[in-house]
Formats: structure tokens, C-alpha cells, sequence
């Protein structure tokens, strides 16, 4: 009998393949394993059953929305994490909790293995791996994409309509799309060429700004400690809360993003993401932040962002390096406290005010008018001493220009 193998499974192309292939193969077992990461009843809807159909001995589903919101989203978010200055990390940020319960199934039912859909040239494989590494070191990992000799996403449709099992992708449309409660991505086909507009029609979160409302709407989020707690002053759960932004930014046509990245295995990548609420999370916490912390520790937090972003880019999640982040993330958001108005419109958001009980703003120091507590005359000893250096600098060049033209005088 064959080792029994827990599969990564979304019902897409590739993992569609690789059920059969798995039994082919390997002679294995497969149990598959999806998470609900927010990608929508209609993916969900029947992926038991066509699991089954294409060999599985089942499927599980576990709901981890909640989770996946509240202690990774809401990490990366706090953090300031942002990708090649414009990716929001969606995808990233859905696999080390996906495959931290996919490890969990495998060890609970006594799989040997553990088996993913990711592609050798992209950043999931190395995302799933590491997690499998730091969680189950004992699980084999098998990857097809690294052992079949189909040679791209062609041989796959043919293979999996040989075994008579249905899926979205075409040869006329064959894209990669990634949805969850965060963002969707959209990879392949014409998107491969950087030269070209995305389709309009690939868009499956946001309206086309074109088509957006005439009129702007203005939306209050509030945090606390730097994690987002209500929408419009009312309280909201994590799901709850970004599923309430997901929609009045995607009415307005706001958070898309056409992408050049680097990938982790070294060459660049062209991406297109639909990420309203997350979009408006970001605009709305940077500004914040802005408003609380002062300048070095902003300095600080921006510094903490990029590495926070490397690491969860690239699959380093469940890493000492992360929680040490974590530490110091959680320590400038203290006083992250307030609310947020943003205005949207035609897919832009600009700030429509901001307050905070831990405001470092302070009307009485920073007016133009006339004030009693800011002594105007302090500011010329400030001046003298700040410049000094360059005063110091200044003075020996003035002499050695004077003694360069003494010299050529001679």
C-alpha cells in the first residue's frame, strides 16, 4: 500500500493534476485538505465531492477566516509590511496558516507525506516548505511541479480533461487567480507581457473606478493598539470588519495594484492584486501612526516594515526572527490608538481626518497664530549648534581657497 499524503488542495488546475498523478505515481493515498481563507462560498462549493471524484479518498475544510485575519493579517498590517513598495502581501500571508493545518491533519490522521501545488519557479513553494520544515521536519514533502514532465499550464489542461475532471482555466484564459479575504491576485496569460493593460474583465473584487460612484464616500476606521476594532465608530470583529471594507472600497474601485516584483527564487514576476479593504487598513494606520509616534520611532517602525516584509515574502512566518519582530512591532503600537477618516473616490483615498487621545500633535506648539508656550527666540541656539559642522566646514574652505590663491599668486 501507498503512503498515505495530505494535499494542499484549492480544486484549481494544478492540484486537480496532481490527485491522480499522486496515485500514478506514487501509489498513494490522498487526502485532501483546503482552507477557507475568505475566497468565497463558489470555490468552496463541491470541492469535496470533485476531490473525490478525481481520486481523494476525502476532503477536509477547515474554516480559518477568523484566525487568518486577526493573527496574520492584522500582524502584517500593524507592522506596516508592504512588498516591492506596493504588493500587500495577501497571498504570502494565507500559506503558513494554510499549511500550518494542513500539517496538523497529516500528523493527526498518520500521513507519511505532505504534497503542495506550487510551481519551482514561485515564492509558495518555498512558503509552504518552510512551514512543513518548522512544524513536521518528519513529513515527506512532495512537490510535482518539481518532478512531472508536463512543461506548463497546456499539458495541464489537457491532462486533467483526459480524466474527465472540470476546471476554470483555458487555453484562451489561462490565468493563475488567488482569492481570499484580503486581496485576489492575478498571474498568466496576457499579464505575463508588462507591457500590457490588465483586462478589465480578470478583475473580481473591484469596480472599474471608471464606474464608480460620482460622489465620494467617507468611511471611519478606529484601532486600538494598532489593531483595527470598528468601521464608522460600531464595533466589528476581525472577519467582520474586513469584509465591511472589502465592500465600500470595491464599490469605489479602490486597492488595485499592477505589480513588478521580485521573486524569491531570483527573477521578476508581473502581478496584478485587488486588495480594497486591506488598502484602506494601510492608508488608514500609516496615518495614525503618523499622528502618535515621533519621528525616530517612526524612522524606526518604517526600517521594521521592510524586513517584516522580506520575511513574509518569503515564507519565514514561523521563524524566531518573526516573533522577535513581533515584540518590537507591538511595542511601537502602544499608543496607536484613535480613528481614521478616509475619503474614497474613483479609486483614491485621501485622508479626511484623524484623531487620537495619544496625539503628539499639538495645536497650542504648532499654530501660526499667537501662542504661550513656544519661545521663538530659543530657536537661534538651536540654529547655531545644529549647524555647527557645517559652519566648522565652511570656515576651513574659505581658508583653503584663500591659501590656494595666495599660492598661485606666487
Amino acid at each position: 500500500m501507498g503512503p498515505l499524503v495530505v494535499l494542499a488542495y484549492s480544486g484549481g488546475l494544478d492540484t486537480s493534476a496532481i490527485v491522480p498523478w499522486l496515485r500514478e505515481q506514487y501509489g498513494a493515498r490522498v487526502m485532501c485538505f483546503a482552507a477557507d481563507v475568505g475566497q468565497g462560498a463558489g470555490e468552496l462549493k463541491g470541492l469535496v465531492e470533485k476531490a473525490k471524484r478525481s481520486g481523494a479518498t476525502d476532503c477536509v475544510i477547515e474554516d480559518l477566516r477568523e484566525e487568518f485575519v486577526r493573527d496574520f493579517v492584522f500582524r502584517t498590517l500593524r507592522a506596516g509590511a508592504v512588498y516591492a513598495r506596493t504588493y500587500l502581501l495577501g497571498t504570502a500571508m494565507a500559506r503558513p496558516v494554510t499549511a500550518a493545518h494542513q500539517v496538523a491533519l497529516a500528523q493527526r490522521i498518520g500521513a507519511q507525506a505532505v504534497a503542495h501545488g506550487c510551481t519551482g519557479k514561485g515564492n509558495d513553494q518555498v512558503r509552504f516548505e518552510l512551514t512543513y520544515a518548522a512544524l513536521a521536519p518528519e513529513l515527506q514533502v512532495i512537490a510535482p511541479w518539481r518532478e512531472w514532465t508536463f512543461r506548463g499550464r497546456e499539458d495541464l489542461i489537457a491532462y486533467v480533461k483526459a480524466k474527465g475532471i472540470p476546471v476554470q482555466a483555458t487555453l484562451e484564459q489561462p490565468y493563475s487567480t488567488d482569492r481570499n479575504l484580503w486581496h485576489c491576485s492575478h498571474e498568466g496569460g496576457i499579464l505575463e507581457d508588462p507591457s500590457q493593460e490588465a483586462p478589465e474583465h480578470i478583475f473580481l473584487m473591484t469596480k472599474n473606478p471608471l464606474d464608480a460612484p460620482g460622489k465620494p464616500a467617507v468611511v471611519q476606521i478606529g484601532f486600538e493598539e494598532g489593531t483595527p476594532v470598528s468601521v464608522d465608530h460600531v464595533p466589528l470583529g476581525p472577519v467582520e470588519l474586513l469584509e465591511t471594507l472589502n465592500d465600500v472600497a470595491a464599490e469605489h474601485g479602490v486597492g488595485r495594484a499592477d505589480v513588478v516584483e521580485d521573486r524569491l527564487v531570483g527573477m521578476k514576476s508581473r502581478g496584478v492584486y485587488e486588495t480594497p479593504g486591506g488598502t484602506l487598513l494601510h492608508a488608514a494606520h500609516r496615518e495614525l501612526e503618523q499622528l502618535v509616534l515621533d519621528r525616530r520611532t517612526l524612522r524606526l517602525k518604517d526600517e521594521v516594515a521592510l524586513r517584516y516584509a522580506d520575511v513574509v515574502y518569503d515564507g519565514r512566518w514561523w521563524t524566531p526572527e518573526r516573533e522577535a519582530l513581533d515584540a518590537l512591532v507591538t511595542s511601537t503600537q502602544q499608543r496607536v490608538t484613535g480613528t481614521v477618516g478616509l475619503k474614497l473616490y474613483k479609486g483614491s483615498v485621501t485622508v479626511a481626518g484623524r484623531e487620537s487621545p495619544h496625539a503628539l500633535y499639538q495645536p497650542s506648539y504648532a499654530t501660526f497664530g499667537k501662542d504661550n508656550v513656544y519661545n521663538q527666540k530659543d530657536a537661534e541656539g538651536f540654529i547655531h549648534l545644529y549647524g555647527l559642522a557645517i559652519k566648522i566646514g565652511a570656515g576651513l574652505e574659505a581658508v583653503r581657497r584663500e591659501q590656494d590663491a595666495v599660492a598661485a599668486a606666487d
